[in-house]
């Protein structure tokens, strides 16, 4: 399974390559519109401020909302945020700033006023639904956070986090292929590598069913 990380100049993405190379998965730095195209599978990491990681993902827009219609993405911290409708982080108050939209929602910052910002350290999962990506992970299950934003637990919830409050820490669309957490599970052990091994054997299942179709 050859799996693009996209490369647009935000984030560390050579603790994620490892990950997914332990996950079987082989892993490509990708710039191209025309590969990020023809993929059968998609990383996109995200490190920093919402509004950066637009502009500078921009060039690959078009091309994101094509694959999710028929290819298994994974977001992972502000990449997972970037797949959502829209943010408040860095807009005027009162206004957003929008998003791939692959993802209803809207994500907003941490309350301060109730928790320590950012939200760093080691944090448990509460599995709120079935998706492959979740396959044996458990209730109380830790992942690493690093991030200040967040999406409220909904319908796309797989797994939530408590931190003062519940939000989303693992989400997916609707019809399950466009998905993200947000944490980095490259940063949290087994479990993150459970979570990537999950995510390779779902686009490779994804993948061979539609051929069988076809």
């Amino acid at each position: 399974m050859e799996v693009p990380i996209i490369d647009y100049g935000v984030g560390n993405l050579h603790s994620l390559q490892r990950g997914l190379e332990r996950a079987d998965a082989t892993v490509t730095m990708s710039d191209d519109p025309e590969e990020i195209a023809a993929a059968e599978a998609l990383v996109l990491l995200g490190v920093g401020a919402f509004g950066e990681c637009v502009r500078n993902s921009e060039p690959f827009h078009d091309v994101l909302v094509k694959a999710a219609e028929e290819t298994p993405i994974l977001g992972i911290c502000v990449g997972l945020q970037l797949m959502f409708t829209e943010s408040t982080e860095g807009a005027p108050d009162g206004e957003t700033i929008d998003g791939l939209d692959l993802i209803p929602g809207r994500v907003e910052r941490l309350p301060n006023h109730e928790v320590k910002v950012p939200h760093m350290g080691w944090n448990e999962l509460t599995v709120e639904r079935d998706h492959q990506l979740v396959d044996g992970i458990e209730d109380g299950d830790y992942a690493y956070f690093v991030h200040s934003y967040e999406s409220r637990v909904a319908y796309h919830t797989i797994a939530s986090c408590d931190y003062g409050f519940d939000f989303a820490a693992i989400v997916a669309n609707e019809a399950g292929n466009v998905m993200g957490t947000q944490f980095h599970p490259e940063k949290s052990g087994e479990l993150g590598l459970r979570i990537l091994q999950n995510f390779v054997n779902y686009a490779r299942e994804y993948q061979d069913e539609r051929i069988t179709v076809k």
